[in-house]
Order: structure tokens, then C-alpha cells, then sequence
């Protein structure tokens, strides 16, 4: 049986192509809404990779060795220096405070700006150095190395790589299925205002055809002239209206030029990639 069979009631083919397209709509948004959030949060997470080395995230750059950990008295900070500034804190680094580790500096990470440099002191000043720090222009990143949180930033993103590559695949098939569906119920509503308008043009009883045509772009003007001439005795009135400007009415717009004779309407195939 045909999915729109041509004897059902108009009735019954409208609501049949308004139901499918409705689930269609809702699919298609609870498909998206899903995806896009998935997509969405793996963005918000890997726009925090990138950027200065003051605001990016640094789960990717430190390791456990960076740090020395576990300490009562002792601490490693982070520390963003300009590249212009890379022989001045080699130089003033141990001074800043008075309690400051010796050659405990390294530096783990550059970007176009700078790089980040880590140090180690005692915790009773890390007031102190920030401070001081400060006066110099180098910036003290507010990181403390945790390895719990690290991993399980970096395998939040690995999940969510994972789960939009698994609804990628899915939602691809989905579309090109139900576009196809849709693409079907588009241009069977067109047939029915094909149908319905030439009723009521041209009354009962039914005695028309419907065609598809698709002319090369260059030949659409003389279609149209073979068509108007064909068709010319259906609707004097309009036929010889053809070629006449409209006239401006405020309030009133009348566009005789795309009144025809026949009825016509138009399947944009503009966004499709089609070839006749």
C-alpha cells in the first residue's frame, strides 16, 4: 500500500504528512539537544587547553614529578614569567623571599608569551613572594597540584570525545533517512496545493494533469513564454496582465509576474545538492 494513497481524503493525507513531519521535528530536537550538549561541553573543556599560560588550564602540562608533595613545610607554586623577563628571575627568583629553595626553579611549559616556571619555598611565605613576585611583573598562577582532579579532568574529556564520536555516527544515518522522509512529505504537500488550488481555479470536475518540470536556468524565460501561450485561454485576464507593471496601491502590493495562467509553484532545490 502507498504511504499516501491517492484515494484517502485530503483530510487524511494532511494530517498523515503533519504527523510524520511533527515526530520528525521532535526527533530531530531531541536528537540535537543531545549531541549539541555533548558538543557543547567538550568545547567549554578544550577552550581551558588553550589561551595564556595565566588562565588556560594546566592538567595537561604538569606532572607529579613538577611538584614536591606531601610536605609540612614545603610547597611548589607555578609561576608565569614574560619572555623578556627569563634572565631576570633566574637572578631575583631566590630573593624574592628569605625562604626560598635554592635552584629549585624549572621551567615546564611556553607559550608566544611566556613560560611557566616552578619553585619551591617554604609555606610560611608564600604571601611574601607572591607579593614580591608581583612588584616584578611575574604572575603567580593559584594551582596546587592534585592528582585526583588532574585525572579526572583529562578523562572527562577523554568520555566526552568518546560519546560525541558514538552519537556522531547515529545521528548522521538519522538524517540522511528522515531528511529523505521529509524531503518526500515536502513535495507531496506541494502536490496537494497543486491539487486543491486548481480546484478551485478551475472548479469541478477534476480535469487536469500534474507535471514536474526542471529546466536548464537559461531556458526558464522561454518555459515560461511556451507555457503563458499554451495556457493563455485558461485566464485571459491574467495572460494579458503578464507584461504590465503593476500598479502601487498603498497598503496593496499586486505582482502580476509571478501570477500565471496555470498553476505553478516552485520546488527550491537551491540548498540540495542535485543534479538533474
Amino acid at each position: 500500500m502507498a504511504k499516501y494513497p491517492v484515494k484517502q481524503p485530503l483530510q487524511n493525507l494532511t494530517d498523515s504528512l503533519s504527523k510524520q513531519m511533527s515526530q520528525i521535528d521532535a526527533d530531530l530536537k531531541s536528537r540535537a539537544h543531545t549531541y549539541n550538549n555533548i558538543k557543547g561541553n567538550l568545547q567549554s573543556l578544550e577552550r581551558k587547553t588553550v589561551g595564556s599560560l595565566l588562565t588556560r588550564t594546566l592538567a595537561d602540562i604538569v606532572n607529579k614529578e613538577d611538584f614536591v608533595l606531601n610536605s609540612e613545610y614545603l610547597i611548589t607554586l607555578l609561576v608565569v614569567v614574560p619572555k623578556t623577563g627569563y634572565a631576570a628571575w633566574q637572578k631575583t627568583y631566590e630573593s624574592l623571599s628569605t625562604m626560598v629553595v635554592p635552584r629549585s626553579t624549572k621551567l615546564i611549559a611556553e607559550d608566544t608569551d611566556g613560560g611557566l616556571f616552578t619553585v619551591t619555598l617554604f609555606r610560611k611565605v608564600i604571601d611574601e613572594f607572591k607579593a614580591k613576585a608581583r612588584e616584578n611583573k611575574f604572575m603567580v598562577r593559584e594551582f596546587f597540584f592534585n592528582e585526583k582532579e588532574l585525572q579526572s579532568e583529562k578523562d572527562e574529556i577523554m568520555k566526552l570525545i568518546a560519546d560525541k564520536k558514538q552519537q556522531y555516527g547515529p545521528l548522521l544515518r538519522w538524517l540522511k533517512v528522515n531528511f529523505s522522509e521529509a524531503f518526500i512529505a515536502w513535495v507531496h504537500t506541494k502536490a496537494l496545493r497543486v491539487f486543491v488550488e486548481s480546484v478551485l481555479r478551475y472548479g469541478l470536475p477534476v480535469n487536469f494533469h500534474a507535471v514536474i518540470l526542471h529546466p536548464n536556468k537559461k531556458s526558464m524565460k522561454r518555459l515560461r513564454d511556451v507555457l503563458n501561450a499554451l495556457f493563455r485561454h485558461l485566464d485571459e485576464a491574467a495572460a494579458a496582465n503578464m507584461k504590465d507593471v503593476g500598479m502601487d496601491i498603498p497598503g496593496l502590493q499586486l505582482n502580476n509576474q509571478d501570477y500565471y495562467p496555470y498553476v505553478c509553484f516552485k520546488i527550491d532545490l537551491n540548498s540540495l545538492d542535485f543534479e538533474p
